[in-house]
């Protein structure tokens, strides 16, 4: 999966840092990621590409994790692409990098962009806010009201019923590869609650023996999955919710297509199945 960076070790620790010209940066305008642009691969920029066009970039410069000995820090400076060689190219290509690291590196460098962008300004009484030196924190010197990122859990569900996978496909996306049953925990929900009653809202079945398979953090939508296996209860009629499901079908294990980009715990948990490791009890 995605976060699967081994043998380089990932550390979101946070550190009262200044930036050195060796340092990367990470720069984003809107869904799109500063890289450069002669490079098939993700190739982020550091601070000495930018020294002569903007020398003072460095200092604007805001500490967001290390992978190894690299540093990883945030900028929100326009015009970048104007440098030669470098371009704004689409977050999909966080999808498709065979290089996890990198991949993994500027999706949770967009995460954590996305959260500063949208607390520039204090929840509570309007003013704005400004970076801890201490943790991860956006504070108000107005109010003293403190904004931590946050993480939205959710669940992703494989249901079986003997050597067969139910295989969703979602409505008005983008996205029309297949997937499982998946979908947010609302407040006062455990998690076990939450994939009964994504099951049955989607696609009307019920189920048993719900058993725990892996969790996920998934920079691309804020979220921690928390992948389970269920067994079909009874009748096995798919009802769709139409506006969240375009289909909904049984797909026996030999027929089940292959994960390739090996990126998502929904990716890999059709695999599992499809291999085997998942069997009916």
């Amino acid at each position: 999966m995605i976060q699967d960076i081994e043998p380089r070790v990932f550390s979101n620790r946070f550190q009262e840092k200044t930036a050195t010209l060796r340092d990367l940066f990470l720069a984003y305008k809107d869904d799109r990621v500063l890289v450069r642009e002669d490079k098939e691969k993700l190739w982020y920029p550091s601070f000495s590409d930018f020294e002569a066009d903007y020398p003072d970039l460095i200092r604007k410069a805001h500490f967001l994790f290390t992978i190894d000995e690299m540093n990883y820090f945030r900028v929100d400076q326009k015009g970048l692409d104007e440098v030669d060689g470098w371009i704004y190219a689409p977050t999909t290509r966080f999808r498709t990098e065979p290089k996890y690291w990198r991949s993994f590196a500027g999706a949770v460098g967009w995460q954590l962009s996305r959260w500063y962008d949208n607390h520039r300004f204090c929840s509570r009484c309007g003013k704005p806010t400004v970076p801890s030196r201490k943790e991860r924190m956006l504070y108000c010197e107005e109010c003293t009201f403190q904004s931590y990122p946050v993480l939205s859990p959710c669940v992703i569900v494989g249901v079986y019923d003997g050597d067969r996978l139910l295989l969703t496909k979602y409505a008005g996306r983008a996205y029309k590869n297949h997937a499982l049953i998946a979908g947010f925990v609302e407040i006062g929900e455990s998690l076990e609650e939450a994939v009964r009653r994504e099951v049955m809202e989607e696609v009307g079945l019920r189920i048993k023996n719900i058993s725990y398979y892996k969790s996920q953090p998934w920079p691309f939508t804020d979220t921690l999955l928390a992948g389970f296996f269920a067994q079909l209860d009874g009748d096995d009629t798919i009802i769709i919710e139409e506006d969240e499901l375009a289909s909904g079908e049984w797909i026996n294990r030999e027929d089940i297509p292959p994960d390739e980009l090996k990126i998502s715990l929904t990716g890999e948990m059709m695999e599992a199945f499809r291999k085997g490791v998942i069997t009916a009890s």
